[in-house]
């Protein structure tokens, strides 16, 4: 979970109606067990996630090359859960958990931000069913 929580970015993978794979990188929070991103109101991964809700997130932490080992230090969490769109309050919270993340420091400019592009703007969590991790150090 720390890997999880502390990560700058994940890969989101889903699955289109044809079968084929999709991973999109993209900037996340984590809450409780759930993962919250947002996202346009239109869009591959959305219409994935219509098609099929379950999904896996991989984070990869800290790296480092060994080239004298010929391997590398790495920890990863790979998540598999559901997707779906969430409202309301739960929504706001999500939000805001992304800024407390990303932009702490302008929290102020960042809800005027939030405000502006309300319109224009999906908040999916993941309910996180399983979580596995990997690391060597």
């Amino acid at each position: 979970m720390e890997v999880l929580r502390s990560g700058e970015y994940g890969v989101l993978s889903t699955v289109g109606e044809n079968g084929q794979p999709y991973g999109v990188p993209l900037s996340y929070a984590t809450q409780d067990d759930c993962i919250y991103f947002h996202c346009a109101k239109i869009g591959h991964k959305l219409e994935n996630i219509e098609n099929n809700s379950r999904v896996s997130f991989t984070v990869v932490g800290r790296t480092k090359i060994l080239p004298d080992k010929f391997a590398t230090e790495y920890e990863s969490a790979i998540v598999f859960g559901v997707a779906s769109e969430i409202l309301g309050a739960e929504r706001e919270g999500a939000l805001l958990l992304l800024l407390e993340k990303y932009s702490k420091e302008f929290m102020a400019e960042g809800k005027a931000y939030i405000k502006q592009k309300d319109l224009a703007t999906k908040v999916i969590k993941v309910r996180i069913e399983h979580l596995s991790g990997k690391a060597r150090k």
